[in-house]
């Protein structure tokens, strides 16, 4: 059994990906976490001295190898993972486990303005523009998003409700 989180930064892919992992018996993934030890580099940094469109081929490589892989697994995606080349297509052909986390914006601001010092995307950003960036990036991600085969809202559940709620849905 393959299981995909996707979703935007923040939204408790690797919180519920360890739990619902853990509750499975099935190893857990992280992309980001994967590509890095692949690449034997940090994301940041194959940002800064290859540029977004190498980070984003090797994303897809990493991502197609790891689908393909037979063993069981929950996997975490990047926020951006389905938004980039053929990405949600290789996700939605190895699993119909593919769960989106829905998470409100004003639930992601909550969450994400104690974690700007950890990622790099929101770092410089003004608390008071945050609301404006986290719901452009939700519209503009939104469609990749919504082809997940099952979305579960998150706001105002605790982590193993949520995990709860996707195991009942898995095939």
């Amino acid at each position: 059994m393959k299981i995909v989180l996707i979703g935007y930064m923040g939204s408790g892919k690797s919180t519920i990906g360890k739990i619902l992992a853990d509750e499975l018996g099935l190893d857990f993934l992280d992309l980001d976490a994967y590509i890095e030890y692949s690449e034997g580099s940090t994301i940041p940094r194959l940002f800064e001295e290859k540029g977004e469109i190498h980070f984003r081929k090797k994303e897809n490589e990493h991502l197609d190898r790891l689908l393909k892989e037979k063993h069981n697994f929950v996997l975490s995606t990047g926020g951006g993972t389905p938004c980039y080349g053929n990405n949600m297509e290789i996700i939605r052909k190895a699993t119909k486990n593919v769960f989106y986390l829905k998470v409100s914006v004003g639930e992601l601001v909550k969450r994400l303005s104690t974690q700007k010092s950890e990622r790099p995307l929101i770092k410089n950003i003004p608390d008071s523009n945050l609301p404006e960036f986290i719901g452009k990036h939700l519209f503009e991600r939104g469609f990749f998003y919504e082809r997940a085969w099952h979305s579960i809202l998150c706001d105002g559940k605790e982590a193993e409700e949520i995990d709860k709620e996707i195991r009942s849905f898995l095939i």
